[in-house]
């Protein structure tokens, strides 16, 4: 099923793109199909509305000795006035997360949090998180086995 914000070649342009971010603009297109000149005009536009947000490198955590990878379910205190911006400020400074999503149901947050030990994850809780005054919980699961990872959107 076609995209229908899209047409195919620029479906097949992202979705390429989603594969491999360096592909040279010859051959991207050469891969959908299309001359040079469509194809760059098309991600230049792909990348001025918003679309494509950023290209970047995808680094193997582990290798890099972040071998824990916890999803905490955070609550905040309802009434505790400034509780999501003192939150949200500590996610978008704190490079152990490395996502967070407000959510329905029993926790406001989750977050992933990526360390190199057990002793590194109490010490981002007992350090950070529970600095901030609204954090009124923390539910921690760690992930024992990455059964699927992707970062690639289905475009069509």
């Amino acid at each position: 099923m076609e995209n229908e914000r899209f047409d195919r070649a620029t479906c097949q342009i992202l979705e390429a793109l989603q594969s491999d971010a360096r592909l040279s603009n010859q051959a991207l297109a050469e891969k959908v199909g299309l001359s040079a000149t469509p194809v760059w005009r098309r991600v230049k536009e792909l990348e001025e509305s918003g679309v494509i947000r950023r290209q970047v490198v995808l680094v193997d955590r582990e290798k890099l000795g972040l071998s824990i990878c916890v999803l905490a379910n955070v609550s905040l205190v309802r009434h505790s006035e400034g509780a999501v911006e003192q939150f949200e400020a500590l996610v978008r400074a704190s490079r152990e997360i490395i996502e967070c999503h407000g959510i329905t149901g029993e926790a406001d947050y989750v977050i992933k949090v990526v360390v190199p030990d057990m002793k590194a994850y109490d010490q981002f809780l007992q350090g950070k998180v529970f600095k901030v005054p609204g954090v009124a919980s923390v539910r921690s699961n760690v992930v024992l086995r990455e059964v699927k990872y992707e970062t690639a959107l289905p475009v069509r």
